[in-house]
């Protein structure tokens, strides 16, 4: 927790705001998550297995659901900028932060799924 908060505290004022903003709805939605810094930047992991990351950037946010995470939502964050794994979402604009909460619910989800499927 500490080390994510020394992670956060480097960033201008605005951007902690979002990156707390963030991390508050990861820690709503996923509460039994293990929070750390990975690669990085914050992670989650659900079981043990990665759950989603964050980090912040000059100009966006960058949210990592994993590409399962981002498949699912394909179309909510078609407008935004993406890779394999990431969207950014631009600190110049509003940051979708009940979409974020709904990949996260998502992911959690999968993951009791992918843990009750493995444990039977």
């Amino acid at each position: 927790m500490k080390a994510v908060d020394a992670y956060i505290s480097k960033f201008p004022k605005d951007v902690q705001m979002v990156l707390k903003k963030v991390r508050n709805i990861i820690r709503s939605a996923a509460p039994k998550a293990e929070e750390g810094i990975m690669y990085g930047i914050v992670g989650y992991k659900f079981n043990k297995k990665p759950l989603v990351y964050f980090g912040g950037w000059k100009k966006h946010i960058g949210f990592y659901a994993t590409p399962a995470g981002n498949l699912a939502f394909k179309k909510e964050i078609a407008q935004y900028k993406k890779a394999k794994g990431s969207v950014n979402f631009l600190l110049d604009e509003p940051i979708p932060f009940a979409l974020i909460k709904k990949m996260v619910v998502y992911r959690v989800k999968e993951e009791k799924a992918r843990q009750k499927a493995r444990s039977k």
